[in-house]
């Protein structure tokens, strides 16, 4: 398995993803190297792809050394879901392998119920977009109960230390939280001799 998309993928983000570029920008910008990535099912390193059987994976794929972005991919065992949760950065989603559905929520807050918004379902090769700027909280889950599903984010901050919050739909309440990340190595992009998969 090479993982030489991955790289070129980190190589163009890092080329839009300048200090001072408008989000919009970014988020326009990228949907062609998402694009492409999404093409192929043939760089995702395996201990990247794993889920696990109680809850989806997190996996740290780059991060930009000044934190401006950063690369995930989520797995998603069969019927799993997240709770209601916002990211306070922009965001994109590019499904990878199977199927999530995104429902977005609204709140007033106290004490009252959520929302519920637009649901989108996304199927491999489908991008979507999240920002505070438009709306970004929402439950995710996966479609199939029978089959892992794979989407890959990139997020306008290393996600795993961004203080986020989950929220009770039935009262509005929130709670913080800092998702971490589900493993402590990432791919080696650097690893040129033979662009075979490689972790540390």
């Amino acid at each position: 398995m090479s993982i030489a998309r991955l790289r070129e993928f980190v190589s163009e983000l890092t080329d839009i993803v300048r200090d001072g570029v408008p989000e919009a920008s970014i988020l326009a910008q990228m949907r062609a190297p998402m694009s492409r990535l999404l093409a192929n099912d043939d760089w995702l390193p395996d201990a990247f792809a794993s889920p696990h059987p109680a809850h989806y994976q997190q996996y740290l794929l780059h991060c930009d050394p000044k934190q401006r972005f950063s690369v995930v991919s989520f797995v998603w065992g069969p019927g799993q879901k997240t709770p209601i949760h916002d990211h306070t950065v922009w965001g994109m989603i590019g499904m990878l392998r199977g199927s999530e559905e995104s429902t977005r929520f609204e709140t007033d807050g106290n004490g009252k119920p959520m929302r519920i918004g637009e649901t989108t379902v996304l199927a491999a090769g489908d991008i979507d977009c999240v920002s505070p700027a438009r709306g970004d909280v929402h439950r995710v889950r996966n479609v199939h109960d029978d089959r892992v599903s794979i989407s890959i984010h990139v997020y306008g901050a290393n996600i795993g230390r961004v203080q986020r919050h989950v929220f009770d739909p039935a009262t509005g309440d929130v709670k913080d939280f800092v998702s971490g990340f589900s493993s402590d190595v990432v791919p080696n992009l650097w690893a040129l001799g033979n662009d075979n998969e490689a972790a540390g």
